[in-house]
Formats: C-alpha cells, structure tokens, sequence
C-alpha cells in the first residue's frame, strides 16, 4: 500500500519556474562529483538504483558534490526557464539520506545579460578560468531570498523541504548555496512568470493563458494523475505525463446514450480554472488530446469571466450563471488530436479567466487560449 503523501503548499500548484522543460539551465556549478548540477532540474521524480556505481562513487539522481577539504562552499548558478515572481522552493533531497545538504541559502538577481550554459559533466570541478568568468556576475552581491536554513535527509517522510518566498520581485536567475557540501535531489522553484505587457501590440494575438505568459491554474477538479497546470505547458506535450488527466467517473452510466452533435450523456464532470497572464479579448482556441488515444474526454466546453483574484474562490464553484459566460459550447472531442476553434468562439468582452470543462473524465496535454491583450480598466464589470 502507497503510503499517504502530506499536504503539499498551495504555491505548489504554481509553474516551476526552472524545469528543464521550460529551459531553465545550470550555468555554474563549483563542483559536480558524483552528480552534475543540470540533475536538480529534471522534470521526472528522482531515481534510486541499488548497487550502481560510476568509477566517481554511488551512483545518484541529483547534484551532488565530493566531500570538501577546500576552504569554502558549494554553490550554482541556475537561469530560470521563465523569468517572473516566486512565491515558494521545494528542496528535494531524495534518497539523499547520509549525504544530504545540511544547510542552504538562496540569492535572486534580475539580469539582463546572456550568459552561456555550460556542459556540464560529473566528476569535474569548476575551472580557475571558470570561476574568473562567473565572477562577472557578482553573484554573491544578489538579493537573499532565502536565508541560511536546515534542509532534512531523503527519506519518504522527510525529502521535501518547502519553503514560502516573500520577495516577489521580477527574477531570471538564482544562486544556490550549499553549506558546505553534499547532495540534492531535485530544486523546484514554484511561481507566477512576469512579462512586460506594454511592449506587446494590442493588435498581436498572444496565448494568454500559456503560463510562459503568466497564465496559472488556480484549481481543478480533479488531481489523480496530474495537474491542470501542465496543460499551459510550453510546446507541444512529449507524452500523456506532461498532461492533465483525471479518475474514472464511477457514478458514469452503465449504457451510454448519443445526444445532440453525437456528445454523450453524463452526470459528472471535471473542471480546472485558469488566471490569464493578462485581461483580453479571445479569439481562437486550442484544445489538444494527443497522446491520449483511449482516455480522452467525450466533450469539453470553457467559461469566461472577469473577476478579481479575491472572488475566484467562490467563482471557481459557482456552475451556473454569473460571473461566467459562454466562451466555447460544449464541443465533441477525439483521441489523439489538436481541435482548433475559431467560428465556434463566442463573444465575451474582457475576461481574465476561463473555466475548462471536460465531460465525464479524462485527459488533456494542452489549452491554448488566443486573443489580443486589453488593459483592466476597460472590463465590464
């Protein structure tokens, strides 16, 4: 029996702001043993592999340095994938059990300047000419957004170290200090990306949903095998893991009856609700089965409204009437499929967030929400 996982923070359910899949990158790493620094930003949930070595020692699924007889401390150098505010870090120390990082601090800085990735190996150490190069940065001169605090060791019970960030300032890169060595599994920075909407023409039709954008999932239905947040992932969707995906509907008819446009007839449905990146007007519409080929949904339909963010609690479950508005009808689905609508997209005025549908269960890789940005003050209220 799966033991039960504790209560996860509420900024969890925000996008990770340097997942690999987002292209978040290490850019220096003091020291990469037994496992390189590019580890800690892996989309998939650390591995253990009993009785594997590598001619550098065990054989481990994270950023983990050699035990250090230098004076000093470990650090790295990570570029967000997307640049904006974050609202909490989840420090992974899986499997890291007598070789964790006792203490770390965090440092943010908003940087304008490029920086090349490195290729990053394990067994190897920063260079002299390296450390001359990053210096550059004066990194140890950023903004602490975390302060030196005790991390605990990779066990079930104890390998997630979440901590709540108060600074939300705009940030593109972040550096890790360790104390004064050790192992880390897996580095989550969890928030809202942050654009400059003044230099995006009224007249440009943009995702305002995509959560490169800003767009975030503020709550679904349902989280059996995934989160709403993935579907406003970036790109198309490599499989059904980087979707959303909900649990059968057990109350769901023994016989299945065809309605109007061949949609069938249910009594349950799932739901996630989405903050858009910015107010605007939608014209177009994405809504993409692939990969689920035996598992997606019979039909879909999404909402729109304009509220403020104190008033999406009771708005998020509230089915019927105001604030919501029809933006798409309900709409039969296939499997394994991007099903684009334009003509079918109804009128909403300004809105700020959209309410996905799906009928009864299933899945989704992506929602994609087109229209051109309006600025708040011209909703209708």
């Amino acid at each position: 029996m799966a033991h039960k996982e504790a209560p996860r923070p509420v900024f969890t359910y925000l996008n990770d702001l340097v997942s690999e899949k987002l292209d978040g990158r290490i850019l220096f790493a003091t020291d990469d043993w037994f496992a390189k620094a590019e580890n800690l930003l892996k989309n998939s949930p650390p591995e253990w592999k009993e009785g594997v070595f590598t001619q550098f020692g065990k054989w481990m699924d994270g950023w983990e340095t050699r035990r250090k007889r230098i004076p000093g401390h470990d650090w790295c150098i990570i570029q967000l994938g997307i640049s904006g505010a974050i609202h909490g870090i989840d420090i992974d120390t899986s499997y890291f059990t007598g070789n964790f990082v006792p203490k770390v601090s965090i440092q943010a800085a908003c940087l304008e300047e490029y920086f090349p990735p490195r290729d990053g190996r394990k067994g190897l150490a920063a260079t002299q000419e390296q450390f001359a190069e990053i210096a550059k940065l004066k990194s140890e001169e950023w903004t602490e957004i975390l302060p030196v605090s005790d991390l605990k060791p990779g066990y079930d019970t104890s390998c997630h170290n979440y901590f709540t960030i108060e600074n939300k300032e705009r940030w593109t890169h972040l550096r890790i200090n360790v104390y004064p060595d050790g192992g880390i599994a897996r580095l989550r920075v969890y928030g809202q990306a942050k654009l400059d909407w003044h230099n995006i023409p009224i007249d440009r039709l943009i995702d305002l949903a995509a959560a490169v954008n800003g767009g975030i999932c503020v709550g679904c239905s349902d989280t059996h095998y995934g989160h709403g947040k993935y579907i406003i992932g970036q790109g198309q969707a490599p499989h059904m893991y980087d979707g959303w995906e909900t649990k059968r509907k057990m109350d769901r008819p023994m016989i299945l009856v065809p309605g109007k446009d061949n949609i069938l007839h249910f009594s349950g449905c799932d739901w996630a609700v989405f903050r858009l990146g910015h107010p605007g007007i939608v014209q177009e519409i994405e809504v993409d089965t692939s990969h689920f080929k035996g598992n997606f949904p019979d039909s879909c339909r999404i909402e729109a409204c304009y509220i403020k963010e104190n008033e999406e609690g009771q708005a998020m479950h509230t089915f019927t009437g105001p604030p919501w508005k029809t933006l798409l009808p309900p709409q039969k689905m296939s499997p394994h499929k991007r099903h684009f609508y334009k003509a079918e997209v109804q009128s909403c005025d300004i809105v700020n967030h959209v309410r996905l549908t799906i009928v009864p269960d299933g899945g989704l890789t992506r929602m994609r929400i087109w229209g051109y940005r309006r600025v708040p003050q011209e909703a209708k209220l």
